[in-house]
This record gives structure tokens, sequence and C-alpha cells, in this order.
């Protein structure tokens, strides 16, 4: 079971500094890896989104199995909003999800969306009142516990050779393009509209 410890599933990376001098790369591998281990993970892994999954937080959800979604939360792949390519990630499972046309909708626009919204589009399992976001969670996690064990581990890691193709096909660029987009100048923008509190002024093409 993934949740958020507060009010948030996952806010994401640090906006305060995206990419600290001599970190940078090192960041995406780690992002990079995160997406390998969980798309390799035998065990079941269930999200209960208990809050707003942001950037890279909407990928850690996402890459889960079964995914509920509290209905007061948000949801969405913010890279764009702030400069960068929607590539940790992001690039990889949205597609999958919702069709490439329904996910390049979502992810140029960079903007969360509502649980409501999630629902709708079938990015998401289940959609369910907040109180009842841990109960029914852990209910279902509590039955695949109960389950035949090589039976549904072998099940998801079945299906989940399509998502390890698709890491395999996307991933190395979407991060080799979040981290050349550190160099632009509407990354810069982006960073100084996040610390002065002001909506970003991109000056599009």
């Amino acid at each position: 079971m993934l949740t958020g410890a507060g009010s948030a599933f996952c806010a994401g990376g640090d906006l305060v500094n995206f990419y600290p001098p001599g970190h940078g790369l090192l960041q995406s591998f780690r992002n990079r890896d995160l997406c390998w281990a969980m798309a390799r993970c035998e065990a079941p892994l269930i999200a209960a989104v208990n809050g707003t999954a942001a950037g890279l937080g909407a990928t850690i959800a996402l890459m889960c199995d079964v995914i509920y979604m509290a209905d007061s939360a948000r949801i969405g792949d913010t890279h764009p909003a702030v400069g960068l390519t929607a590539g940790d990630g992001g690039q990889a499972i949205w597609p999958l999800l919702v069709g490439p046309h329904r996910a390049k909708e979502y992810l140029m626009a960079g903007e969360l969306i509502p649980a409501s919204e999630a629902d709708r589009i079938g990015l998401v399992n289940h959609v369910v009142p907040a109180a009842e976001l841990m109960p029914r969670a852990l209910a279902y996690a509590r039955k695949l516990a109960d389950g035949a064990q090589c039976a549904i581990r072998w099940s998801k890691l079945a299906v989940n050779k399509l998502i390890l193709q698709q890491l395999n096909l996307t991933l190395e660029l979407g991060l080799a393009t979040e981290f050349m987009c550190t160099t632009t100048e509407d990354t810069r923008e982006a960073q100084a509209a996040f610390r002065e509190k002001r909506k970003p002024v991109f000056r599009g093409r």
C-alpha cells in the first residue's frame, strides 16, 4: 500500500531548486530507477491517493497496479507548467492508461485534474469518498494477500511486460529532454516565478 502521510499523496520534486548543481543528472537516474523498480516489483502495489499527486508523485501513483483515489484529491503531471518535459515516467504510463491522444492533452497542459476527471477518463481504478479511501484500498489489499500468491504475482508480471516495454521505449528520451529543459529560459522563468510567488510568463513560439 502506498499513501501520503499528510494532506498530499506526493507533491513531486523540489521546486525551490529543481536541479541542484552537480545533482540534476543523478536525480534523473534515481527517477528512472524508481520507475523500473515499480514495474518489476512482483508484489501488487495498491495506491491510496489521499491528496494531491503532482509531477513524479502522479507517476508514482499511476505506476501502482490498482489506484484508489479520494474524491477530494487531484492528480497531474505538472512538469510542463514549470518548464520541464513530462519525462520521468509520465510519458510512459499515461498513454497506456488513457491512450496517446488523451495522454498528450493532459501531459502538455501540465495541470492538476480533479478526481472526478481522473475517474471519467479511466486514469484511476476507483474514486471514493475521502473517509472511505483507506478502508476500501486496504480491503482490496487484504483480498490479494489472502489469494494464490504465485498466480497473482505472475499475472501482474505478465501484464507489466507492456509497461516495461513502454519504459524501454520512452524513458531515456523523456529523462534526457527533461534535463535539457533545465538549460532553457522557460525553466529559469518557472524557477523565478516560484521563488517570487507569481505565475510564470513563458515566451511561447
